[in-house]
């Protein structure tokens, strides 16, 4: 356990029994996010990204593994069993506010009911605190009395982060928080985010598919294929010199409007294939069905972690 880590994930597994066999959805994943950091977790649909996040949620509790909470608080037990100080805690903000939100709650019931439960107001208090969080993310008084229905896209996604910042949290989960929503609410979304993080040092579990989102917000980033880190990297270096071919991959095909960006992007590493079922993941590396530079090991046996750099390590036989 790391000192400066308030969350750490020790080979975790996560399998799901379905008719047509066994789903490895999370298969021996670690890592660790630090105090006041935003750690990307990043890959294709299916690569198992949200299942981590949901194990840490307590959502269902991992098959295998350990998951520590600032090194003493296991979260690998389901939440309904966690105390109401841990479930304070540890808040997420969903993909899609259009259905995280109750259709039927106006904005002042939605984000004062997390204050109602944790004890941090009445109702004398409630209507004073709810209109604190709601201009703290950007939004008016105006909007207390507002049903979903009402708002745009951006705007329910700022009231759903308000909701999950009322308990005074220490560590969110943002499940793709902003891929439902248009350019301009993305950018006033994320730049709260970054804005909330700095003045609160809350730290950040960023789950998304989006390497423009990752760039702009996160510390490091980790990326993940069909229920393992194959990568992981500090944004910066991440950007400038990946090592793995998958990242290679999701990087060269992110469309550019600078010459600048164009020029860091990988050459001649085309995005191919689709992910394979997690049902039957290929042996060996399961990169290599779609890999241009896979050798005959790459087919046999599992990469080992390769330490490229400081901070930088890559699970892949390129490097070892």
């Amino acid at each position: 356990m790391e000192k400066d880590s308030i969350l750490t994930v020790s080979d975790v597994r996560k399998y799901f029994k379905i008719k047509e066999g066994i789903v490895k959805a999370v298969d021996g994943v670690s890592f660790s996010v630090k105090y006041g950091e935003t750690l990307a977790l990043v890959g294709e649909s299916g690569s198992g990204k949200t299942t981590t996040g949901h194990l840490i949620m307590g959502f269902y509790p991992p098959d295998s593994g350990k998951i520590l909470y600032k090194g003493k608080h296991d979260l690998s037990i389901p939440i309904k069993r966690r105390s109401l100080e841990l479930k304070r805690e540890i808040q997420i903000v969903f993909q899609d506010p259009g259905t995280s939100l109750n259709p039927k709650h106006i904005v002042k019931d939605i984000v004062g009911l997390p204050l109602r439960i944790h004890g941090l107001a009445d109702s004398s208090s409630v209507y004073g605190k709810v209109a604190e969080l709601l201009e703290f993310v950007g939004l008016g008084e105006d909007f207390m009395f507002k049903y979903p229905h009402e708002l745009g896209g951006g705007e329910k996604q700022l009231v759903a982060i308000a909701r999950a910042l009322a308990p005074n949290p220490s560590f969110i989960i943002l499940d793709e928080p902003t891929s439902a929503l248009d350019v301009s609410s993305q950018a006033k979304v994320l730049n709260t985010l970054s804005r909330i993080q700095k003045e609160r040092d809350i730290s950040y579990l960023l789950i998304t598919h989006d390497l423009g989102v990752v760039r702009n917000i996160s510390h490091r980033v980790m990326i993940m294929y069909l229920g393992k880190i194959y990568e992981e990297a500090p944004t910066d270096e991440f950007f400038r010199g990946p090592l793995h071919p998958y990242t290679q991959m999701l990087l060269s095909s992110i469309p550019t409007l600078t010459r600048q960006d164009e020029e860091i992007k990988p050459k001649g590493v085309e995005a191919v294939g689709e992910i394979p079922s997690a049902l039957s993941p290929p042996k060996g590396c399961r990169f290599h069905t779609r890999c241009p530079f896979a050798k005959p090991i790459c087919s046999e046996r599992d990469p080992p972690d390769v330490v490229a750099d400081s901070g930088h390590v890559v699970r892949c036989w390129l490097y070892e």
